[in-house]
């Protein structure tokens, strides 16, 4: 059995209140870390806090929107004033706001991709992990050491239709993974990204079943994956068995993109 060496460690977790997000922060409290769970979803993310504090893990909830980098500073000064230290920050927050960027039908444009559906997507899922790294950074620096994971998406790799904003934002962490691997690594702080597959959380619950049997049929392990196949993937990256890796971007997809 591999030691992760992460008890005791402090852990942020964005988007925490539902699907990976929720088992990411499962994962880690599992393995002794103390959990910040952040999200904007109030309710959820007290209930998720509420359920993991009742089986003797030691989380706190913090209602953060990770787009407002105020926000974002607070909390985080909040968690070193709880715990003393940030260890390891998972940026998995992101949303969706899916539509092609000129729709054309009869000889014209029936739809654009909208200001409002660009910038909503690109706060949250690029602007996001952008806010919460650069508070992190300098309480990793002080202590010589630090993990940042960062959700890309396997679509940030080979792109997909409708989904300008979002494969833009996925493609931009991947950038910024290596770029701050390569900034941070003399301060002993490792920066990978995890690029998801099809995984069957609370959003493709909502699609029809015909639409699940093409993402499966697509991926070579012909099944969609599950939340906690991608925190397993965050909690390996940010123990002890992962110390030699940084500026890497793990696909855990079930050989998706192998299979494009």
């Amino acid at each position: 059995m591999i030691e992760t060496g992460l008890s005791g460690r402090v852990v942020i977790v964005t988007g925490a209140a539902a699907g990976i997000g929720k088992a990411t922060a499962t994962a880690f409290a599992k393995e002794g870390g103390l959990v910040a769970l952040w999200d904007v979803n109030e309710k959820a993310g007290t209930s998720t806090a509420d359920a993991l504090t009742a089986r003797g893990f030691n989380v706190v909830f913090q209602k953060v929107n990770v787009a407002d980098s105020k926000e974002v500073d607070a909390a985080v000064a909040d968690v070193v004033n709880r715990w003393g230290k940030v260890d390891v920050i998972v940026n998995n927050a992101g949303i969706v706001r899916d539509s092609q960027l000129v729709k054309w039908k009869d000889g014209q444009v029936v739809k654009q991709m909208s200001d409002a559906e660009w910038d909503a997507v690109i706060g949250v899922n690029l602007k996001g992990v952008f806010n919460c790294s650069r508070a992190v950074i300098p309480h990793m620096i002080q202590a010589g050491k630090g993990v940042i994971l960062s959700a890309s998406s396997v679509v940030g790799l080979y792109g997909n239709f409708g989904q300008t904003n979002y494969v833009a934002t996925k493609a931009g962490v991947i950038g910024m993974t290596k770029t701050w691997s390569r900034e941070l690594g003399r301060y002993g702080i490792r920066v990978n990204a995890v690029a998801p597959g099809f995984v069957s959380t609370e959003i493709l619950a909502a699609m029809p079943e015909k639409v699940l049997d093409g993402m499966k049929a697509r991926t070579p392990l012909k099944r969609l994956g599950d939340p906690a196949d991608i925190a397993n993937a965050y909690l390996w990256l940010a123990s002890d068995a992962a110390t030699y890796v940084s500026g890497t971007v793990l696909s855990v997809d079930g050989g998706l993109v192998v299979g494009t």
